[in-house]
C-alpha cells in the first residue's frame, strides 16, 4: 500500500474513531423538544394564573356590587347608577395586573327568585375593557330584564322571595408563543352570586321596581 493511501486509511478509521461531535449532534436534536417543554410550562403557569384573576374578578364585581349602601336610613332597597357599575367594572383593570386586562367583558345582573322558584333578571349591565384603558365602557347587555335564568342559578341559592347579584367575566388569554399553545387565545370564563348585604334589592336607576320597595311576590 502506497503512503498516500495509507494515510487516507487511517484518516478514515480516524474520523470513525473520533466521537467530539455526538454530544453537540444529542443537543441540536433535544434543544427544539426542550424549549417546546419550556415555554410550554411558562404558557401554561401564566394561563392558570390568568384564570385565577378571572374567578378573583367575578367574585369582586359581584362583592361590590352588593355592598351598595341604602338609598335612604332604614330603606330595604339601594339605587346604583352607571356611574357606579363603571367604578365597579374599573376596579377589574388593576386586578388583572401584571397581566393586560384586555380584552375583558364583564356583566352585572340582579336575580330575583319569585315565590314558584322562578328565577328572572332584574336588570343588567355589561362592561368590556379595551387596550390600554383606565376606565371600563359601560355597553348593553345580552341578559334583558324578564329573562328566565332559573337552570344558571346553583339549587342551593334558589331560595323563594329573594335576590342575587350575578357576575359574569371572559378573559381572551393569548398566549405570547403561540405554537406552544392555541394561536388565537383560549377564552376564559367564570360566574360569582352575593346576596346584596345591606338591602334587599338593588334598584337601577330608579327604574326597576318601583323606588319605594323590592317586590317580594
Amino acid at each position: 500500500m502506497s503512503r498516500i493511501g495509507f494515510r487516507i486509511l487511517r484518516s478514515a478509521l480516524d474520523m470513525f474513531r473520533d466521537r467530539s461531535a455526538i454530544a453537540a449532534t444529542e443537543f441540536a436534536v433535544i434543544v427544539p423538544i426542550m424549549l417546546v417543554m419550556f415555554f410550554g410550562t411558562v404558557e401554561f403557569s401564566s394561563g392558570v394564573a390568568v384564570d385565577r384573576k378571572v374567578t378573583l374578578v367575578a367574585r369582586t364585581l359581584s362583592d361590590l356590587t352588593s355592598q351598595a349602601p341604602s338609598s335612604a336610613p332604614q330603606a330595604t332597597y339601594a339605587n346604583v347608577n352607571d356611574s357606579y357599575l363603571q367604578n365597579v367594572f374599573t376596579a377589574s383593570i388593576s386586578m388583572f395586573q401584571p397581566y393586560p386586562p384586555t380584552p375583558t367583558n364583564a356583566t352585572i345582573s340582579e336575580i330575583y327568585v319569585d315565590s314558584s322558584n322562578v328565577a328572572r333578571i332584574q336588570w343588567s349591565k355589561a362592561a368590556t375593557i379595551g387596550s390600554g384603558a383606565t376606565q371600563a365602557t359601560l355597553v348593553a347587555s345580552s341578559r334583558n330584564p324578564g329573562d328566565v335564568v332559573t337552570t344558571l342559578v346553583p339549587p342551593a341559592l334558589l331560595v323563594k322571595q329573594t335576590y342575587l347579584i350575578l357576575s359574569e367575566v371572559s378573559y381572551l388569554y393569548v398566549p405570547t408563543i403561540g405554537y406552544v399553545m392555541v394561536k388565537t387565545g383560549v377564552t376564559m370564563s367564570d360566574v360569582a352570586y352575593t346576596r346584596p348585604r345591606q338591602v334587599t334589592c338593588l334598584i337601577y336607576n330608579n327604574l326597576l321596581p318601583a323606588p319605594s320597595s323590592c317586590p317580594l311576590t
